[in-house]
């Protein structure tokens, strides 16, 4: 007997809270004949199509009903027949169904799909047809605090950094983010007891490996998957050399790059690109690693608890990539969506995130402490210098208070990004 609990995509007990994106995918599904929603499993693609305007009053089918598995394979246009509007469920069980998806939208350009799944689908080598120039795509993360609040989206922040409209000086709330840290911002844990996090974790985590994983590579090793899963989630925030994990994991490099590989294609794993416009002559390259939620990658460096997080030397890494959660989830309501990078030289200056909209910068330093100094600001004066046309520099920490670092440079607490200033 298994023993981890077992869970659904729904959070029992709790009513459902809004997520920041469903207005802007309510809006794609009017323009496009097509909404493709995928992310890692447990950020709340199905509680979001069942209870969003449009998606609610769609025709929803789900790939993990066998019955309806058997149709997709077989003959998939019984799944739509009489329906104009339908939400496909876990499509990565069945990608074939892609093929005829986009001939249904081909020969009526007026009916409407939404495809949801735990798999990056422009990452799956089994998709052989896209359904370029008919859908769009939006990737579901983790629930942001202010999300869990019930606090509306700060929807026009990022937008103001970028056009030089920094937040106003002053205090706002602060909180301790070494909880959420440690934790996660799963939607289940909104009801579910803390105690019971990491027996959660380890559940998702054998489920991953014990189910979803093997839809979509056959794996030699499981153990020797996980292991290298555990050495990626120390290295959290560093940049990815390959042939290093392979070593540390004990597997050859062309196994290790091909299970790195898995990871981004089922959204557990994200590398994050250097920013590299043709300026600075040497730059460091290589992408660096992120977990696509925090509380992964804690529960995979052996922290159970906020109080083992504090003591770590893995602390600033957990900060950055619940900061990098959260500008992700803010750029999901932009349209165009900003890209995010970060940049580094091999003469050792590096700024953490950096956010491109079109011709529009914003360098991100994020500084796990409560206290923020001028000196915090070097390094995005550094990329400012570098690349004048930064409309903004934004040191983000853990305190209080909105503060001016100088010209177009801002110090603000990460519940700003949160929503819950």
């Amino acid at each position: 007997m298994r023993d981890y609990p077992l869970y659904t995509e729904e959070t029992p007990g709790a009513p459902y809270l809004p997520r920041w994106c469903a207005s802007a995918l309510d809006a794609v599904a009017e323009q496009f004949p097509v909404t493709v929603i995928t992310g890692a499993r447990q950020t709340g693609k199905s509680t979001l199509l069942r209870n969003e305007p449009p998606f609610r009053d769609w025709r929803y089918l789900t790939l993990d009903d066998f019955d309806v598995l058997a149709a997709a394979r077989n003959d998939p246009e019984s799944l739509w027949a009489g329906a104009e509007a339908i939400v496909l469920d876990e499509v990565q069980k069945a990608p074939g169904v892609l093929s005829a998806v986009k001939v249904a939208v081909d020969r009526n350009p007026s009916r409407r799909f939404a495809l949801s799944g735990s798999a990056n689908l422009l990452l799956m080598q089994a998709v052989s047809e896209t359904l370029a120039g008919r859908a769009a795509y939006h990737q579901l993360g983790p629930m942001t605090l202010g999300e869990m609040r019930g606090a509306p989206a700060p929807r026009g922040l990022l937008g103001s950094l970028l056009v030089r409209e920094l937040p106003a000086e002053g205090s706002v709330r602060g909180e301790d983010p070494l909880p959420y840290i440690a934790r996660g911002m799963m939607p289940r844990f909104l009801t579910l007891d803390g105690s019971l996090v990491p027996a959660w974790w380890e559940g998702y985590v054998a489920t991953y490996l014990e189910r979803d994983l093997r839809q979509l590579s056959q794996i030699e090793s499981l153990p020797d998957f996980r292991r290298l899963m555990e050495v990626l989630a120390l290295r959290q925030g560093q940049l990815l050399n390959r042939s290093e994990a392979a070593r540390d994991a004990g597997l050859s490099q062309a196994t290790a790059y091909r299970y790195v590989s898995l990871l981004e294609t089922s959204e557990l794993l994200s590398l994050l690109p250097a920013f590299a416009v043709n300026r600075t002559k040497r730059l460091i390259k290589s992408p660096r690693a992120f977990w696509f939620d925090s509380g992964l990658a804690s529960f995979l460096q052996g922290h159970y608890s906020a109080e083992s997080v504090t003591r770590s030397r893995e602390v600033g890494a957990g900060f950055e990539a619940l900061v990098l959660q959260h500008l992700r989830a803010l750029a999901g309501l932009m349209i165009p969506r900003p890209r995010v990078h970060y940049w580094r030289t091999t003469a050792g200056q590096e700024v953490d995130l950096v956010i491109e909209h079109g011709r529009s910068l914003v360098a991100i330093e994020v500084k796990a402490a409560e206290n923020v100094r001028f000196a915090d600001a070097d390094a995005l004066r550094a990329f400012m210098a570098e690349y004048p046309e930064t409309a903004a520099g934004v040191v983000v920490y853990t305190g209080n208070a909105v503060r001016m670092l100088g010209e177009r440079l801002v110090a603000v607490p990460w519940t700003v990004l949160a929503g819950v200033e």
